[in-house]
């Protein structure tokens, strides 16, 4: 299958296109009926409204989530019909009344992503409201139509939930196995000598955080209905979700801790095969995984087609020539090193071996990789829409309380310079320009800033294809399919490819209103103007009060930071884990937990760090101490987590390497309270590596044959922890730099 031919499948079979055709449905049919049925435009335009506001919350997650989320956005919209429609006649009130309303919806973000869409549904409804003047009577069948279509829409949005239950969760997982499966291709370039280490780790940070929220979403929808041991027969397909689950969790943690110096693998390794072979390998794990992933999004047993036999044997046989001329002797943590790696991918190896096994109903009786129990609760997330969190950043200091002041204030002017100005030469479509600000109007300037120039290229586009379309095309049975197939699209890349959909979003837009006013193409050239005027309103209120990223920085950081220390302290209580015939995998809870947090923590500050990045020069603080930063803690959560299995295979630790231990934590909290290391750090920190050494010395010296594995093991863990030592090290360093 050709690269363009298996993108291609993976958006027809994925969650996204799938969300895309659930929404045009629900959002359509109120308008289809009423229209059908009763003849009246207004009232059908009024349903699709209300159902249009819903349908920006209905977004992949757990069932009760998304109904909770989608009956407080129907109320809420219902109320900014309600309050708009009264306001029509009076244009001062309708003025007031919707500067008020913007203030209020706009605080919503403070409840998060979900809160965000509340409040764009709520402020969209609000806007489209505005087209008509309406005396009471005409206010109250709106807002009573508007509140159907919102009913409507959630009644046929959980049915399709009750009724593709399965199809949902898999399309969840796909996402996650794809993500990693990108995550293992930029992993495989470390290995190219041709690629540069820097730019790559660039890439392979962006990959980790969306692993990271990709698992977060997948965690949520499956582990909220969990399979009993006692009901396999009838819970097999959520038994084969949850072990598909699970073992790409441990598939991209194993990835994760194939990390190593890069720089001198390269040095050393130049001039032996050993960087094809593991190139090559974690390239064919990729293309592996990923096919995995379509087995899983079209409902197949998957069946691998691509085998690394070659390489491990090839690797292995490297290795054995690298033992006869004494390289373990002359290089011995490169040597820690190139095990570490090789066991790692050869693990990948038997993962996704089992990944195509539990793609397949026939082997649903297999064991699953973590005990299902009430401790899985730990891993979910919890709503919190308390008042409390609302009315605690009523105040000039908080962020969410300066963006609802900004779209105010853009609102208020997009609200005069319509009304002013241009209401006289459109008024139909005057609230195209308040459209565009509460679009393009983002908390972070960043966010704001690109949704602007994403509005303006996709608006132009959807222009342009509209009138390409409407002079080729006479026929409106094929315009009709052409808008549906444009509101599909338009839902299927708002997550996707924002450009795109504000292009099919247009195209929907200019449609429907040819239909209303066939023949009349002036429609096109105010979309765009209004557009226009739109961005520049909303570009120069950004400026207002912004609350500039590198203030979340710090306090994102200290969390990240923290989270490593955490995952290092559950890392330790690992020991002896699989001495005592406990497979690690099953069995700490607490390290699962603390694995999940770090990423969570670390997507939070590399997302934070790169919307920073794209503000003003003037407002990146400490930008080079920052991407040292993101490196650096890369790599100590990466090196903690191939530390993990070797404490776990080992029955006790070595006085030194407890010693070590406890050297990190201290690290790690100086660390986070940006406290200087002391004068005698360097010479502690020789003291403490030669310790090491000794117990690795000691442990090689034992004759016992059965003592040869373990002193491998803790060669390996040794190398491991030098390695976090050292990018302790630098994290206190480059944290006690920023300004």
């Amino acid at each position: 299958m050709d690269y363009s031919t298996k993108n291609i499948k993976k958006f027809i079979y994925s969650q996204y296109f799938y969300m895309g055709v659930r929404q045009a449905l629900g959002v359509l049919m109120p308008a289809i009926l009423i229209l059908g049925i009763f003849h009246h435009a207004a009232l059908g335009l009024a349903a699709t409204f209300g159902a249009m506001c819903v349908a920006i919350v209905d977004q992949p997650g757990p069932y009760r989530h998304r109904r909770n989320e989608m009956l407080g956005c129907t109320l809420l919209g219902t109320i900014a019909a309600g309050v708009t429609a009264l306001a029509t006649p009076y244009p001062f009130v309708l003025w007031a009344a919707v500067i008020a309303q913007c203030f209020v919806f706009s605080l919503l973000t403070v409840f998060g992503r979900k809160g965000a869409l509340i409040s764009f549904g709520c402020l969209l409804l609000m806007t489209m409201t505005m087209h008509d003047t309406m005396d009471a009577r005409g206010a109250v069948v709106h807002t009573a139509a508007a509140l159907g279509g919102g009913l409507w829409y959630t009644a046929f949005s959980l049915l399709v939930n009750r009724l593709l239950w399965y199809r949902q969760e898999q399309q969840a997982i796909a996402v996650c196995v794809f993500a990693s499966a990108e995550y293992l291709e930029v992993k495989a370039r470390f290995y190219d000598p041709d690629i540069d280490i820097d730019d790559n780790y660039g890439q392979l940070i962006v990959k980790q955080a969306a692993v990271a929220e990709q698992q977060e979403a997948a965690r949520d929808v499956v582990l909220r209905e969990l399979p009993r041991s006692a009901d396999l027969a009838r819970d097999r397909h959520r038994v084969i979700l949850f072990n598909l689950f699970i073992d790409i969790v441990d598939l991209h943690e194993t990835m994760v801790a194939v990390h190593t110096d890069y720089v001198q693998i390269r040095r050393v390794f130049k001039d032996s095969d050993l960087l094809v072979f593991f190139r090559d390998m974690l390239h064919k794990l990729s293309q592996d995984t990923e096919s995995v992933g379509l087995a899983v999004t079209q409902g197949e047993p998957s069946r691998s087609r691509i085998s690394v036999k070659a390489e491990i044997r090839a690797i292995e046989y490297e290795i054995e020539l690298l033992k006869q001329q004494g390289f373990p002797q002359a290089e011995p943590e490169a040597y820690a090193a190139l095990i570490s790696t090789f066991r790692r991918a050869r693990n990948a190896a038997y993962i996704v071996e089992r990944l195509h096994r539990h793609t397949d109903l026939a082997n649903v009786d297999e064991p699953s990789s973590l005990q299902i129990d009430a401790s899985l609760q730990r891993f979910l997330s919890r709503q919190d829409f308390k008042l409390g969190r609302l009315t605690s950043n009523l105040r000039l200091g908080s962020p969410y309380f300066r963006h609802a002041l900004r779209v105010t204030l853009a609102a208020a002017i997009g609200m005069t310079v319509s009304s002013e100005w241009l209401m006289p030469h459109h008024i139909v479509h005057s609230y195209w320009i308040l459209l565009t600000i509460l679009v393009i109007m983002k908390p972070g300037f960043s966010l704001s800033w690109q949704r602007n120039f994403q509005r303006l290229g996709g608006t132009l586009i959807g222009c342009a294809l509209v009138l390409a379309l409407l002079f080729f095309v006479h026929n409106k049975f094929v315009l009709l399919a052409a808008m549906f197939v444009a509101v599909v699209m338009a839902n299927s890349l708002v997550l996707l490819y924002y450009v795109g959909s504000s292009a099919f979003n247009t195209a929907f837009v200019l449609l429907s209103f040819h239909f209303l006013a066939p023949g009349s193409l002036l429609v096109v050239g105010e979309r765009v103007l209004d557009t226009l005027i739109g961005s520049i309103i909303a570009l120069a209120c950004s400026y207002v009060l912004p609350y500039w990223e590198y203030r979340f920085l710090r306090p994102l950081l200290r969390h990240a930071i923290d989270a490593n220390r955490s995952y290092l302290e559950a890392s330790r209580r690992l020991l002896g884990a699989s001495v005592d015939n406990v497979d690690m995998k099953l069995g700490d809870v607490d390290y699962r937990i603390a694995r999940k947090n770090v990423h969570i923590a670390f997507g939070n500050f590399t997302n934070s760090f790169y919307r920073m990045m794209l503000e003003p020069k003037s407002k990146q603080r400490s930008a080079a101490q920052l991407n040292s930063l993101v490196i650096q803690l890369h790599d100590l959560s990466a090196q903690i987590g191939a530390a993990a299995p070797l404490v776990a295979a080992l029955p006790a630790l070595p006085p030194a390497l407890g010693t070590a231990f406890e050297t990190l934590d201290r690290q790690l909290r100086s660390a986070a309270a940006r406290r200087p290391a002391p004068e005698d750090e360097a010479e502690q920190a020789k003291r403490l590596s030669r310790e090491l050494d000794a117990a690795v010395a000691d442990a090689q010296a034992r004759p016992e044959p059965a003592e040869a594995e373990r002193a491998l093991l803790l060669q390996q863990l040794v190398y491991q922890v030098k390695q976090m030592l050292k990018t302790a090290v630098l994290v206190r360093a480059t944290a006690c730099e920023l300004a």
